[in-house]
């Protein structure tokens, strides 16, 4: 509601809200206090959230970090266990290094396994270890936090999304078919951080590469990544890497017994180039470096607000209206007829 009164403010009109299409025409032709106000926005919709997380999960959070936000449904293509995987890299980099220059952080989960998906409760079960860790230490939980948000459907979706900063759309390039959550974070004023996938293609061409942050393969890539693919090699390699996944089985966390934490160790490096199906290990060290790079960014106050604005304005393309005027005018080929009302 906050944003829509600014949006009805900088329009002169709800005409938006019928034909978001509009707000484009407002992208760079605001005036100066919309990037102030904007932020003002997000901040109060963060408190909101700070709030009701609180209440729900019983995590206290800091309105003045970055939230970070990845929900959408738990399958291994999405990459919920990069995310994690990254966590627990910083997390690690955070205890060698306690003066290292970064962000306070949030980051926010949400999500739900198929019933037989044995390895997808794998990783909302790692995701809740890694979080367990995390906020109990208190050399680091001051400045990042990890909060999964249980039973995830739309209620919850009301409070998250208009207080996230960062979309995670991290899906391994060529898996996912569209996607819909990386639409509505955009509409909201959160930046996407993700691979040239899905409707992230869309959005980029929409809001352009400096209002959005893109790594990894690219699904034209990937076949020839593949043929000759070592996962064990990044393991050894990529600074950092080892000692996250080797966190999964020496004690760090705790699957109580189950196995399910080796089992997805096992699933990123064994099997010689048929391991690491969604080329977990292949994106992370380019992962890392563009959240890196991201998070530097959003100490720009003003920079990222114009950014997040950017996206606002830009979102129109991916509203119902014009998707269905568009099949209207090129596939049915019908003209809107007036109905009387009443």
């Amino acid at each position: 509601p906050r944003l829509a009164d600014l949006l009805d403010d900088v329009t002169g009109s709800d005409e938006w809200v019928r034909d978001l299409t509009v707000l484009a025409q407002h992208t760079d032709s605001v005036p100066e206090n919309v990037y102030e106000r904007l932020t003002e926005i997000k901040r109060a919709n963060k408190v909101d959230f700070a709030t009701w997380v609180a209440r729900r999960e019983g995590v206290e959070v800091d309105p003045e970090a970055i939230f970070d936000v990845q929900i959408k449904r738990l399958h291994e293509y999405k990459r919920q266990l990069l995310n994690a995987l990254y966590i627990l890299d910083l997390y690690f980099r955070l205890k060698e290094d306690p003066d290292l220059e970064t962000p306070k952080r949030v980051f926010i989960f949400g999500a739900k396994a198929a019933p037989g998906y044995v390895r997808a409760k794998a990783v909302i079960k790692l995701i809740n270890a890694v979080a367990n860790l995390v906020n109990n230490d208190e050399e680091v939980n001051s400045r990042v936090k990890v909060v999964f948000v249980h039973n995830y459907n739309v209620s919850p979706a009301e409070h998250i999304i208009p207080a996230a900063d960062v979309s995670e759309q991290i899906s391994m390039a060529g898996k996912e078919a569209s996607g819909t959550s990386n639409m509505k974070f955009m509409m909201n004023g959160a930046l996407t951080l993700g691979t040239l996938d899905g409707a992230n293609v869309e959005i980029l061409d929409a809001v352009g590469e400096d209002n959005a942050y893109i790594f990894g393969a690219t699904k034209d890539e990937l076949p020839s990544l593949r043929e000759n693919y070592d996962p064990t090699w990044y393991y050894q390699n990529v600074p950092g890497l080892a000692r996250v996944l080797d966190a999964l089985v020496d004690g760090t966390l705790d699957d109580n017994g189950s196995g399910w934490f080796a089992d997805l160790r096992r699933s990123l490096l064994d099997g010689g180039n048929q391991a690491d199906t969604y080329y977990v290990l292949g994106d992370f060290e380019s992962y890392r470096t563009t959240k890196d790079g991201m998070a530097a960014d959003y100490e720009d106050e003003k920079s990222w607000a114009r950014k997040a604005w950017v996206n606002i304005t830009r979102s129109g393309r991916f509203s119902s209206d014009r998707t269905i005027q568009d099949y209207a005018d090129n596939v049915w080929k019908v003209s809107a007829t007036p109905i009387r009302v009443g």
